[in-house]
């Protein structure tokens, strides 16, 4: 199966892009300079240019670039990048999947649990609202960007993604070296819920997506969110390591800003529609995330 995809040099992309090749299937790989090999197509999502030629014969596409969420503190610039590498993006490449003569039969285009907002304690599946704040903001006229190609006729389904454990980027690819040398613990009182994710599980998920028949809104989320408290546990356990030193609501809020707000935020999300369909998890606790990570 030839399949596109954009940001394939991030975590998700990149490691989608070796699974699939180890299946046999090409992936096609969506670039913002001129292409320097077969397998790759240009796009440029500030100016909402796609090769259009270039995505021919692709039975699926797979949407996963976006500036990063915690990448830099959130001035109004960067959260403007932030908003405009999404919606933007996301909209130059639904475009042009419906400007096909034989466009693929699925979009999986790239979304998050920020939808849902601060849910605190509840426990949240797609059927939940989007939530209130700049984040939640994002994700809805990000997948509302999406729109052309589910006109289109194209089966659209949103990865709402959780926090995902890798060894390196992401959440975890900060936490591990701190915990490494002793230094972790919890964050505020470790008492907000953390929806996450394992890589492997993550991958095998977007493969469940292009494979199956779901569309709209699917949480990738383990099937039992921890507290940011039993995650610490869990890494010292793991890393045999103490975690004695606790980060303040107050600290954290002086170094990152805005976005403090959404690390102490709680979002306890269950991934209802991924269950349903018979999606198999290989890492459903914290432990074994962090373990196979």
């Amino acid at each position: 199966m030839r399949i596109a995809i954009t940001g394939s040099t991030g975590l998700i992309g990149s490691a989608l892009v070796r699974s699939l090749r180890a299946d046999g299937h090409t992936p096609v790989r969506l670039v913002r300079r001129p292409p320097a090999a077969p397998d790759e197509v240009r796009w440029d999502p500030r100016r909402q240019e796609v090769d259009v030629a270039g995505l021919a014969g692709c039975e699926a596409v797979v949407h996963l670039a976006g500036a990063g969420v915690g990448d830099h503190r959130w001035t109004a610039a960067y959260k403007r990048e932030i908003r405009d590498s999404r919606v933007r993006g996301t909209a130059a490449v639904a475009t042009a999947l419906a400007s096909l003569d034989a466009p693929p039969r699925v979009f999986v285009c790239g979304s998050a649990i920020g939808y849902y907002g601060d849910t605190g304690s509840r426990r949240t599946d797609e059927t939940a609202p989007a939530g209130e704040g700049f984040l939640p903001e994002v994700c809805v006229d990000w997948e509302d960007a999406a729109a052309p190609a589910a006109e289109a006729g194209i089966r659209t389904a949103f990865a709402r993604t959780g926090l995902v454990v890798a060894r390196s980027g992401g959440a975890w690819g900060r936490l591990f070296p701190l915990f490494r040398l002793g230094l972790g613990g919890r964050l505020g009182n470790g008492s907000q819920y953390w929806s996450f994710i394992s890589l492997h599980d993550h991958i095998a998920a977007l493969r469940h997506l292009i494979d199956g028949d779901l569309a709209g809104p699917v949480n990738l989320t383990a099937p039992e969110p921890v507290t940011n408290r039993e995650v610490t546990a869990a890494m010292g356990r793991v890393l045999h390591r103490p975690t004695p030193f606790p980060v303040p609501a107050a600290a954290l809020k002086l170094a990152l800003g805005e976005f403090a707000g959404d690390v102490l935020g709680s979002q306890r999300v269950i991934p209802r529609r991924l269950l349903k369909s018979g999606f198999t998890f290989a890492h459903p606790g914290i432990e074994g995330a962090i373990r196979a990570a």
